[in-house]
């Protein structure tokens, strides 16, 4: 299965501390479906001001997260996916995880996004998260929810 086309830019030097395109592009082969496949999607690896802007923008939060998915309407464009450097690494810290690891974990969850998956209500949550547990496994990423529970 060849999977979807992935264009990643790198928008803050906070990321050099880490190969962030390779485990992105890992991640997203990993979530990846047979109707995913030469599908187009960009990931942008920034910091907590650019996201700060854009959820500001498009969810109305004016504060950082982890990361953002906007799904495209278009059929050969599955969307962007942007995620933020130091709410990322404080996470990771907090949650006592190597920063590929939840790097990983946000590639993954923001690109189910892009697949219409969600997380409004518990049943959807149950779903959503069970299959980032399957696919993360698959690299050999522990469960990032058991730490939550």
């Amino acid at each position: 299965m060849t999977g979807p086309v992935i264009e990643v830019s790198i928008t803050s030097p906070l990321w050099d501390t880490i190969d962030g395109e390779a485990i992105v592009r890992r991640a997203v082969a990993a979530a990846a479906t047979p109707e995913t496949a030469e599908r187009e999607l960009s990931v942008m690896l920034t910091d907590d001001a650019a996201i700060r802007a854009l959820n500001a923008q498009w969810r109305h939060k004016d504060e950082p997260t982890n990361v953002l998915s906007f799904p495209s309407p278009g059929n050969g464009m599955l969307g962007d996916i942007v995620i933020a450097y130091e709410t990322t690494a404080r996470e990771a810290e907090a949650e006592h995880k190597p920063l590929a690891h939840h790097l990983s974990h946000l590639a993954v969850h923001g690109f189910l996004h892009l697949l219409g998956y969600d997380h409004e209500s518990d049943a959807d949550a149950d779903v959503m998260e069970q299959l980032e547990r399957e696919i993360l496994a698959r690299l050999g990423v522990p469960d990032p929810y058991l730490a939550r529970e």
